[in-house]
């Protein structure tokens, strides 16, 4: 039996592209906005650039 399909899903805040909840999130769920460590260090590089 698969349980991926079952996961929730959000949409990355800087790239756009949908992502499952991963256990490593399972308390920080509602915090996380951002696919990978990657799409968050781009955003806040570009904060600090405008």
């Amino acid at each position: 039996m698969h349980r991926k399909p079952h996961l929730p899903h959000k949409v990355c805040a800087q790239c756009a592209r949908p992502f499952a909840w991963r256990r490593k999130w399972a308390r920080c769920w509602e915090e996380v906005h951002h696919c990978s460590e990657r799409c968050r260090r781009e955003s806040r590089h570009q904060e600090r650039a405008s």
